[in-house]
């Protein structure tokens, strides 16, 4: 069997979990061809870490300008895009119209226009994209999709999400280029989107209607002026008024990060340890959804991005009981230690609350690596034979579209104080 060939564009936080896996786990049916970024330090750290780390050898880089010179000359059956978010639909629409497939990070892009552009261009050209939801794979997350398909708890009426970011992973977002929203489209599109894919997931159904409110209540210099702050900066590394600070990245003290981020500034300026308490953040920290599906199932959510504990409190109420799930993560800074501590799990449980027989605790498939087990699951499925799956876990552009739509509704929400129809915000033909 041919190997198939993948070029990857976007060597910043996320992309060595792709190209770590292809080249160490599944150099037997995937080969990596090529690499591309705005910043040539960065691809070359990327090739020591090829070489050095990985015992590969080093690939050609583009600089992203000549990413369209890159598809033609290296031929790539796959393009991994894992870019700011502002700039997937560009790399993932040049990429089908010049014949390849493409798999992509999430979120598929940030506001209802650039996936409008994706879609059409699916169409156009009859490519397929990949959206990577890894959180679907997570064995717990799939045990209550088996739950909901099996008809425990009968048809589903209602759902409670409450997510908790802690002050060192939900800080990290207010650190970096996530803070300025056109960049990402904010939390409810750059990080919520695991959590509305998992309810669409989960229930079998496509959001309807979307009302949200949120602000920036914890983050940026304002509110700590309000609590009584008075010392600030613009950047920790080498700041003296960062010294002792919880919430500073001090980018010299770990090796990777100055070598993906602080040895690459002098190439476009691109701070990855901006002060969380400073000016310019234009994301909000607390957040409250609800949503109608289809199905006319509710969903009420919340995200706060400055809690004590990290990880999420699901509560899922059916016509036949009611589903209590809890899951506790391990903290950790992106691309600041090693890749399978993302989203590990430290505590985990499924409950199942019968109308009428006792509660009973789940049996659960004990996962190994990031994002509670779900990591090596979907690197598996992307990059080895696809096997059959019964949950359908495999996200299509679909999928990508229906979780992304959700936080973009939510923005409009937000913006204008009214509840929004998804189905308004773009058309599939």
């Amino acid at each position: 069997m041919a190997k198939k060939r993948y070029a990857l564009v976007g060597t910043g936080g996320r992309a060595e979990f792709f190209y770590g896996a292809m080249v160490k786990d599944f150099n037997e049916t995937s080969e990596l061809v090529a690499i591309c970024d705005s910043n040539q330090t960065r691809m070359n750290y990327t090739n020591k870490l090829l070489k050095d780390k990985y015992g590969y050898h080093e690939v050609p880089t583009y600089k992203a300008e000549r990413f369209e010179e890159m598809i033609r000359t290296e031929k790539p059956d796959y393009v991994i895009v894992t870019t700011v978010d502002r700039t997937h639909h560009t790399y993932i629409i040049k990429a089908m119209e010049l014949g390849c497939d493409v798999i992509s990070e999430k979120p598929m892009t940030v506001d209802e226009e650039k996936c409008q552009e994706i879609l059409d261009a699916i169409e156009r050209t009859g490519r397929q994209l990949r959206v990577t939801f890894n959180y679907r794979y997570a064995p717990h997350n799939t045990k209550v999709r088996e739950l909901i398909m099996d008809g425990v708890i009968g048809d589903v009426h209602s759902v409670h999400f409450e997510w908790l970011l802690n002050t060192q992973h939900g800080a990290d977002y207010f650190r970096r280029w996530h803070r300025d929203k056109k960049n990402g489209g904010g939390l409810l599109v750059h990080k919520s989107t695991h959590h509305f894919d998992l309810v669409n997931f989960w229930l079998g159904t496509q959001p309807q209607t979307v009302f949200a409110m949120g602000d920036l209540m914890f983050y940026g210099k304002a509110n700590a002026e309000k609590r009584g702050e008075t010392k600030f900066y613009q950047r920790a590394t080498g700041n003296e008024n960062a010294q002792g600070d919880p919430f500073a990245l001090h980018l010299d003290s770990n090796e990777h990060l100055k070598g993906l981020y602080l040895d690459a500034e002098h190439e476009d300026g691109y701070q990855r340890d901006q002060s969380v308490f400073g000016d310019g953040i234009s994301i909000e920290d607390t957040m409250g959804v609800m949503v109608r599906y289809k199905n006319k199932a509710i969903l009420t959510y919340s995200l706060n991005a400055y809690l004590p504990w990290e990880g999420f409190n699901v509560h899922i109420n059916g016509s036949k009981g009611r589903i209590e799930m809890r899951v506790v993560e391990q903290s950790y800074v992106n691309s600041g230690g090693k890749k399978e501590d993302e989203g590990a799990l430290k505590e985990k449980s499924v409950k199942v609350f019968p109308m009428f027989a006792a509660p009973y605790q789940v049996a659960i498939e004990e996962g190994v690596g990031g994002h509670g087990g779900g990591d090596p699951v979907l690197l598996k499925d992307i990059f080895d034979e696809p096997a059959p799956d019964r949950f359908n876990r495999a996200a299509s552009h679909v999928d990508g579209a229906m979780s992304i739509l959700t936080g973009i509704a939510g923005n409009i929400s937000m913006r204008t104080g009214l509840p929004v129809n998804v189905d308004h915000l773009v058309k599939f033909k």
